[in-house]
């Protein structure tokens, strides 16, 4: 008997041939692991879990990226690296996707309004979106520019997920639902920049859709004042889901 072919990504797989459709959507072996947080102890499966790394781009977190430009000290912005550098790569190992969140725009910039390109340039004669920076020509957060690559000391794996974004929230004109579903995924981890702006609305996007938020606290900063900060841990644990850190996510792993 000539085997079923699978159509689709597990779990949202069909398996077919000429006359068979089987829709019966196998689910995952599931992975489950006991995790601290903040304000409860979560049962949760890896098999239904993602990370998603947002903003740890060049424009927001090196020295010569925009917001340096601009005046802004991105010393907080960089301390998510080594956190995320020892974490993902465990997170590989037990199969839940690490997806790259970035601020990648269309050169054109034509799906991007005036009022945000106003957020940014709000007289419209300094360095914006699309713009090239002064120390190296990099159009800022223009998709494929130095500017919107993440940094080097972060390495994107094959295996890893790259959506671009146009807004705060990586959810609004993205696929990034549609792949989460297909995948299977309810559980997200978050981490990056800034806490308190790109990270805070996707998590809330993540949640108003129905997605278990959990923040990463030490995968995850802010270049503003330290009241958006602890606001966010706030509110993350108050409204939209729960706060951890990598050290109490890999103990969970590996118990």
């Amino acid at each position: 008997m000539i085997p079923l072919r699978t159509l689709g990504l597990p779990p949202n797989a069909w398996a077919v041939d000429a006359q068979i459709a089987d829709i019966t959507r196998p689910p995952l072996e599931p992975q489950p692991i006991t995790l601290a947080t903040e304000t409860k102890t979560l049962r949760l499966d890896l098999a239904k879990a993602a990370i998603l790394v947002i903003d740890m781009q060049n424009d927001f977190c090196h020295p010569n990226g925009w917001l340096a430009h601009i005046g802004v000290d991105v010393t907080p912005a960089r301390t998510p690296i080594n956190p995320l550098k020892t974490l993902l790569p465990e997170l590989r190992n037990v199969k839940v996707p690490v997806i790259w969140l970035n601020w990648g725009n269309r050169p054109d910039l034509i799906n991007i309004s005036a009022g945000l390109r106003h957020v940014y340039n709000p007289t419209g004669d300094g360095v914006g979106l699309g713009d090239p920076l002064p120390a190296n020509g990099a159009k800022v957060l223009i998709a494929g520019s130095w500017a919107a690559a993440v940094v080097d000391e972060l390495q994107q794996k094959p295996e890893d997920i790259r959506v671009d974004k146009y807004r705060m929230s990586g959810f609004w004109d993205t696929p990034l639902d549609s792949l989460l579903r297909n995948l299977g995924k309810s559980t997200l981890f978050f981490g990056g920049v800034n806490a308190d702006q790109c990270v805070m609305a996707t998590l809330q996007d993540a949640n108003f859709l129905g997605y278990d938020c959990i923040l990463v606290k030490d995968c995850t900063a802010t270049t503003s004042p330290e009241y958006c900060w602890q606001a966010t841990l706030y509110n993350v644990k108050q409204c939209f889901g729960f706060v951890t850190d990598s050290q109490a996510i890999l103990k969970a792993i590996s118990n």
